[in-house]
């Protein structure tokens, strides 16, 4: 890769430029966390663990490609274990960034701003919220008229990346009930194409979801050898 252009240095992941016009992830070891303990809710890199990008990759190929088989458009179009990339098309953000949860349980964040009206594990419809990326301010929400008058997005797009985003949602959390694992939530990122269209960026791994097993919660890194065993 030393002869490709770098566009953007992640936490996780380095973004390069291809002659084709595709992009190209390299996926690292690096992981968020904090005091040297791996936290997938921190917003700096706390630790390097060995083979994580090699299973954050393999993970997301899985999962990418029976999104693209369902028809749901995405960025990816191949990936090489061998040296942790993934070859995906072109995509611009929603405004500076724009992450898109999914909650089929109240936990976290979500329980901790709304348990005054619900108890702790309750079973939501497949709720979908959004928020800013932004460390500093973390994180606020913003709503699908806030996205549409600030110019972030129009009405159209938010109404496509509600239905992909539960759509997908989906297709993770059968895959997981087939393995005895239950998600509650789940992070993504999405981005458009250079005619507006909708599709989902970045990577789906163990690090950006909420699972349990027989009521217990399952970190990131076990979830990783349960779900590849």
């Amino acid at each position: 890769m030393e002869n490709l252009e770098l566009l953007y240095t992640g936490k996780t992941k380095n973004v390069y430029k291809l002659a084709n016009g595709n992009c190209l992830l390299k996926f690292k070891d690096d992981c968020t966390g904090k005091d040297g303990v791996f936290d997938p809710g921190e917003n700096t890199v706390g630790l390097t663990i060995e083979g994580v990008g090699d299973v954050n990759l393999r993970m997301s190929i899985y999962f990418f490609e029976k999104i693209n088989a369902a028809g749901i458009r995405t960025h990816y179009v191949s990936a090489n274990l061998d040296d942790t990339t993934m070859e995906v098309l072109p995509a611009r953000v929603f405004g500076k960034g724009l992450e898109v949860i999914c909650r089929y349980r109240a936990v976290g964040s979500f329980f901790r701003r709304y348990s005054d009206y619900c108890t702790l594990g309750d079973k939501l419809p497949a709720y979908v919220e959004t928020t800013f990326k932004n460390d500093e301010k973390g994180d606020p929400l913003v709503t699908k008229d806030g996205l549409v008058d600030l110019g972030v997005m129009t009405s159209e797009q938010y109404d496509s990346l509600k239905a992909m985003t539960q759509a997908i949602t989906k297709i993770v959390a059968d895959d997981l009930m087939e393995k005895g694992l239950e998600l509650y939530d789940i992070k993504f990122e999405f981005g458009y194409d250079k005619d507006g269209n909708v599709m989902l960026i970045d990577e789906i791994a163990s690090g950006n979801m909420r699972v349990y097993k027989d009521g217990q919660y399952i970190d990131p890194m076990t979830l990783n050898q349960l779900f590849f065993a």
